[in-house]
């Protein structure tokens, strides 16, 4: 799978996801000491590489768009089990924790991952080439989201910024009519409007080759030139989903050890779930760049819409359902600041998509919102 030197089961890839899975059985649910966190973030830091060398081997084996949809739908079915129970727990801050936590993974996302991708792009190869059609898709369809189960609570006769049960269960089907209608339209009639744009000296083909079962050598690694069989597909996807249990999980546990850094710098608490989706979506992020190198900035994209999309398609049907059996509000509603932030990023997102291509310049704009988003996390 990796070094043909030795045997695969030899490989770091192969052992690290168990191991970090031992590490995170023998610490979850402890208070930690200061030398074990940093001991853990070294673990989590392998988890996370580990994750993007499976993703890509079965984004290999499955083709592009599908290979960026199945990291994100693994990644976000996690990290919405993570946000669930904590809320089942009735942990502090749990009425906001499902809408800080999703609007965290759109800013970052939509600010974070296509700015650095951009960026990575256009610095290494002049302007960062996309397709306008699929990329424009998919930002309607995370603008949709985000306006529905974000901005509307607010607006909404019900008192605070929260959904009546009947709009709840409503946002909740309209979350996954639109997450359903999307992925068919990126791996059916229009898949080709996600794949990556054919460039002269990319790794993208002049002319599209369909494998056999339907894959194509668009997303294709250079260092993974060959297609990857089934059985080493099947193994990486299941180490895929072993390694993105560590990652959330031990963010999870090192939430103890960030909720004691956040409070000695003096920010609020929420700023805690700030961390841990940026913890929870460096796998996304590490695969994002690594596609923008090889001058793939489509599927980077792919990537970063895919994620913001799958946090609020799945988030908010899950907590319709878990608030059958949750005390107190469920406070949805994002509030002036936060209403700014996410309206600036739609209107500039659109500025970029359009064209097709992007410059250094759109990819700095991305980034610097995105360090607003975390400032003003840090100072409200």
């Amino acid at each position: 799978m990796s070094d043909t030197s030795r045997p695969w089961w030899q490989s770091w890839t192969v052992i690290a996801p168990p191991v970090a899975l031992v590490v995170l059985l023998l610490t979850f649910g402890q208070h930690i000491a200061v030398w074990l966190a940093v001991l853990l973030a070294v673990v989590l830091a392998v988890a996370v590489l580990a994750a993007v060398h499976h993703a890509e081997v079965v984004a290999q084996r499955v083709g592009e768009p599908f290979g960026s949809l199945v990291l994100a739908v693994a990644v976000t079915v996690i990290e919405v089990a993570l946000i669930v129970t904590l809320m089942i727990g009735g942990e502090e801050g749990s009425a906001s924790l499902a809408r800080d936590t999703v609007f965290a993974a759109v800013m970052i996302t939509t600010n974070g991952i296509v700015g650095v991708s951009l960026l990575t792009g256009a610095l290494r190869f002049g302007v960062a080439v996309f397709n306008p059609e699929g990329t424009g898709a998919a930002l309607a369809t995370v603008a949709t989201l985000s306006a529905l189960s974000l901005v509307l609570p607010t607006f909404t006769s019900t008192p605070g910024p929260e959904f009546s049960p009947a709009q709840l269960t409503f946002a909740a089907l309209a979350s996954i009519a639109l997450y359903a209608m999307f992925v068919s339209t990126q791996t059916g009639r229009h898949r080709g409007d996600f794949l990556p744009v054919n460039t002269p000296g990319s790794g993208v083909p002049t002319t599209e080759t369909v494998l056999p079962g339907g894959s194509s050598p668009a997303g294709q690694d250079q260092g993974h030139a060959a297609r990857p069989g089934a059985r080493a597909a099947l193994l990486s996807l299941g180490l895929l989903l072993v390694a993105l249990v560590d990652v959330v999980g031990l963010a999870k546990v090192e939430s103890h050890s960030i909720e004691s850094a956040v409070k000695a710098v003096g920010a609020p608490p929420s700023f805690v779930g700030v961390v841990i989706a940026l913890l929870v979506l460096a796998p996304e992020t590490l695969a994002a760049v690594r596609a923008a190198r090889r001058e793939q900035v489509q599927i980077s994209l792919n990537l970063g819409y895919g994620s913001a999309m799958a946090s609020i398609g799945l988030t908010i049907p899950a907590i319709a359902v878990a608030s059958i059996w949750l005390k107190g509000p469920l406070l949805l509603g994002l509030g002036p600041t936060q209403l700014v932030l996410l309206t600036l990023t739609v209107a500039v997102s659109i500025l970029t998509v359009v064209p097709g291509r992007a410059t250094r310049l759109q990819g700095g704009i991305h980034l610097v919102l995105l360090a607003a988003f975390v400032f003003l996390a840090i100072k409200p």
